[in-house]
């Protein structure tokens, strides 16, 4: 009759703790790793114990342990989420209040009746200047003015307070240098960014000496609304009676370099001479009774 003591002794029963008188310095013997195989237990030695643990325990450890990493992951980037949001919300706040208050300090010029020196009315503008910075306000000292540019904004549809938005912004994006001391938009309103007495960067290597109009548009071919265009004649007429210009100091950024700007009026040059002599016909008749005709 076989003894069933014996059976209590084989390996394979042993599932929690096996003790093996062959192990030295902790290392396993090829007869421990054949019962752990037979078993399916997962040993761990330890100063030269090993204690046999089910592999389905540990698997459910270490799921577990993932699990918390991903929860602990996923509240992780929840959190900077909401800090994004956070800081987004109040940046637009900011934004909105700033507009606002420069919305109040920005005064209206109105149309005045010109003076013994200059007989020109000066249209109504809008002064809402730059906040000082190296991108579009230098505040560097413009001494004289030889001739006045025109230029347009390369960006169909777009209004002159958005073109006045993109030169401000030009602080803190310092993607370019660029400005201007007056924009005309689609619908005649004249804003001024620059002070007459600073240097815009508008035309490399004549900003030192010139004064530079920025012109909105809304047609393909670049050319000007009807607004647009009697809002630049009325101020390139008070500019040129301001500093003793005639409309022949009238130029476009294209006669400075070559750059296609404004490009309406360099594919078509009888429309350019046709503006300039409207300034021109201007000016005579002002010289001649000091009123507007």
């Amino acid at each position: 009759m076989p003894d069933n003591r014996q059976k209590k002794n084989r390996p394979e029963l042993q599932l929690w703790e096996v003790t093996s008188p062959e192990r030295r310095g902790g290392r396993r013997t090829g007869t421990d790793r054949q019962s752990s195989r037979r078993t399916g237990a997962s040993y761990r030695t330890d100063a030269g114990r090993h204690r046999a643990r089910p592999i389905a325990s540990i698997r459910r450890r270490r799921a577990r342990r993932r699990r918390v990493i991903l929860c602990r992951c996923v509240a992780v980037c929840i959190f900077l989420l909401f800090l994004c949001g956070v800081y987004k919300a109040t940046g637009a706040v900011y934004r909105r209040l700033r507009g606002q208050a420069d919305d109040i300090k920005a005064a209206v010029v109105l149309t005045d009746s010109g003076s013994a020196e200059n007989p020109v009315p000066k249209p109504a503008v809008t002064v809402d200047l730059l906040e000082p910075n190296d991108y579009s306000r230098p505040q560097t000292s413009l001494s004289e003015v030889k001739n006045i540019f025109v230029h347009y904004t390369a960006n169909r549809g777009t209004s002159a307070a958005q073109n006045r938005s993109y030169f401000s912004n030009l602080a803190q994006t310092g993607e370019r240098s660029a400005s201007a001391h007056f924009i005309i938009g689609y619908e005649g309103e004249i804003l001024q960014c620059i002070p007459l007495d600073e240097q815009a960067y508008a035309v490399k290597g004549r900003n030192d000496d010139s004064v530079s109009i920025e012109c909105c548009y809304l047609s393909e071919d670049g050319s000007f609304t009807t607004f647009t265009y009697s809002s630049l004649v009325d101020l390139l007429t008070w500019l040129c009676a301001e500093y003793g210009l005639t409309e022949e100091d009238i130029l476009r950024h294209y006669d400075e370099g070559g750059k296609k700007c404004p490009l309406y009026y360099v594919e078509h040059e009888e429309e350019w001479d046709k503006l300039r002599s409207d300034v021109g016909a201007a000016l005579m008749q002002y010289a001649a009774d000091g009123q507007k005709p």
